[in-house]
């Protein structure tokens, strides 16, 4: 592609994080290429090249984002420019990025690197710095606040001062960003495996407490030693979202970090710390946070569910069998078990109970934990009984006597029905 705009007499060269990528020895997900070329003639060479931005210069073509040399006029809303100039030199377009990391430009043909901000140099260095005035970069785009986080956490690296002070001071325009983006930025902190680096960061810069107040409020929170010998809330939790490895599901990734989300609001010290009733405000916290952040139904339930469950397994010893089962076949229960392992992990270490319930799920098959019914409703009916409240609370009794093996066949189920019911 590179050489048939260069053949067509174009400037063209593979830009931003595929060449720091590379240079960094990272695996390159995406390719993007930056050209002299016009949109109008870059579909002249490829007639099916889609235009994904055609008013910034950005055309698709087989998957790979070719974009126009630019420079960007003034930015009204903190996220696009009003208008955009194309330019025929990559050094204008240079000037114009978020991070100096990624204004690198390749030739792939001789693998040469242009760099015209001190790209190369701080990437040798481990610092995220903003190009130019960094401030004046925030305010042009304000997503840019968490995405140098992100990129620091990433790459282990440092945030260079005065782009850390810029931060600082505009970390309060991050909130006239769509909630939906402020997620994705933080879903991808939380699941790239650096997942504590990135939440200090984002306390440092000001930011954790514009984007999840919540969440900043774990600090201080004073624990049982006795339960939590590491420390208060926030480091509890950040001991946790440091065992989140790479590629962690993004619902394991928040129910970890918020399954404690109700502990600053039940704090009461007594005989001893307790949180009592945190389960229950934490589930509705974690219901208005993902609310707030637009995250979708399905992912809502299941980080409430990991936040509702997490304090069950204290109990798996004392649990009848039919509880355990039901609590086994709660959807993606290896969530809740990957939850409960790194709670334990990063606080007392007794693993007792998660090993129990983790030997549990693997040895039971799907038909001992949802065995087809004895009784139904429909069975209630043909026995000549009225549908009516009370339907629901028996046949969850029958289904509790089959899960614990008192009862195995129909006519049992039935007969324990029918003393109920009366």
């Amino acid at each position: 592609m590179i050489t048939k705009l260069r053949q067509a007499g174009y400037l063209a060269y593979l830009v931003g994080g595929c060449v720091r990528d590379r240079l960094l020895g990272r695996p390159v997900k995406d390719e993007d290429i930056a050209t002299s070329a016009r949109p109008e003639q870059v579909r002249e060479l490829f007639p099916a090249a889609i235009a994904v931005g055609a008013h910034f210069g950005v055309m698709l073509v087989d998957r790979i984002e070719v974009a126009t040399f630019r420079s960007d006029g003034a930015y009204q809303d903190g996220r696009r420019p009003d208008e955009v100039m194309f330019e025929t030199l990559p050094e204008r377009d240079a000037s114009r990025r978020d991070f100096t990391i990624n204004a690198l430009f390749l030739d792939p043909e001789t693998g040469a690197i242009l760099d015209f901000c001190g790209g190369r140099a701080d990437l040798e260095a481990g610092v995220v710095r903003a190009i130019g005035d960094p401030a004046a970069r925030f305010r042009e785009d304000h997503l840019r606040l968490l995405r140098g986080v992100r990129f620091a956490a990433r790459f282990g690296f440092a945030i260079d001062p005065a782009t850390m002070q810029a931060m600082q001071a505009e970390a309060p325009s991050i909130r006239l960003i769509a909630a939906e983006r402020i997620r994705e930025e933080l879903t991808r902190m939380l699941t790239e495996g650096q997942a504590r680096r990135a939440f200090e960061l984002l306390d440092e810069a000001h930011l954790l407490g514009e984007v999840l107040p919540e969440v900043k409020a774990f600090q201080g929170v004073e624990q049982p030693p006795e339960f939590h010998p590491e420390g208060d809330v926030w480091t509890h939790v950040m001991r946790m979202v440091e065992g989140l490895p790479a590629g962690a599901s993004p619902t394991l990734a928040w129910g970890v970090l918020l399954h404690d989300v109700g502990k600053p609001g039940t704090f009461t010290r007594a005989d001893r710390i307790r949180f009592n009733g945190h389960v229950e405000l934490g589930v509705k916290i974690a219901r208005q946070i993902g609310q707030r952040l637009r995250f979708s139904h399905d992912d809502l339930k299941q980080v409430e569910l990991l936040v509702a469950n997490h304090m069950r397994f204290g109990d798996v010893h004392r649990m009848k069998e039919s509880t355990i089962k039901r609590f086994l076949r709660l959807e993606r229960f290896e969530e809740h078990l990957a939850l409960h392992r790194l709670d334990c992990e990063s606080s007392h270490r007794k693993l007792e109970n998660y090993d129990l319930m983790a030997r549990r799920y693997r040895e039971m098959a799907p038909e001992m934990l949802r065995p087809e019914r004895l009784l139904t409703g429909a069975g209630l009916i043909a026995a000549g009984y009225a549908p009516g409240p009370a339907f629901r609370r028996v046949l969850a009794e029958v289904e509790d006597a089959q899960l614990d093996g008192l009862i195995t066949t129909p006519e049992e189920a039935l007969a324990l029905a029918k003393a109920r019911l009366g």
